[in-house]
């Protein structure tokens, strides 16, 4: 059992410290608020990050606009992971553009992005959540550390305990991921029976 017993030891760890924190669970709070309030008022959530990051946004966002664990209509949300529109603005701006421009074009007053950076300092998430601020917008950001760059633009912030090893912050970011589905669903009224 050595490797699997060791890691999942040490992810109870994590999600126990996590469920006895009262500033996470307020922040979880205001966040889930935050994404029912957009989707009710037609706006529409976006979600961004790097590597294992990217996949849980990409999760977020599939989940939302099919389904999670209710019947439900779908629910507008976005993941910017279309490879040819990150190639093409890599190739001609930059890599730590890729996301901002996405949010440039798309993002509206009212809108939400979720911005997922495990050392909360990504120069691409990090320019998302400034692009989605100056759109009107607002930034939910999840990242290892609790005080980062992203912390700072955000309007509200998950620390998910540091790390040396990304993979173990964005396995807490999924838990954090499918709870909130689970909340924007609850938000909506919709039954899971």
């Amino acid at each position: 059992m050595g490797v699997v017993a060791d890691n999942l030891l040490e992810n109870a760890a994590r999600m126990t410290a996590l469920a006895n924190d009262e500033n996470f669970g307020l922040a979880f709070e205001r966040a889930s608020e935050l994404m029912v309030t957009s989707l009710k008022s037609g706006g529409t959530l976006f979600a961004c990050g790097n590597g294992g990051s990217m996949t849980n946004a990409q999760h977020f966002a599939e989940e939302l606009t099919g389904r999670f664990r209710a019947s439900r209509p779908p629910l507008r949300a976005i993941a910017i992971s279309d490879p040819s529109h990150l190639t093409c603005v890599a190739n001609d701006y930059g890599y730590e553009y890729v996301f901002s421009k996405f949010i440039e074009a798309l993002a509206r007053p009212g809108d939400v992005l979720l911005a997922l950076s495990t050392s909360g300092k990504s120069a691409n998430v990090l320019r998302a959540a400034q692009a989605m601020k100056a759109a009107g917008g607002t930034v939910v950001a999840s990242s290892g550390p609790a005080q980062t760059a992203i912390s700072e633009v955000a309007d509200v912030s998950f620390a998910l305990g540091e790390s040396r090893w990304a993979d173990r912050i964005q396995e807490s970011e999924l838990v954090v991921i499918h709870s909130l589905m689970q909340a924007i669903e609850d938000g909506f009224g919709y039954s899971t029976n």
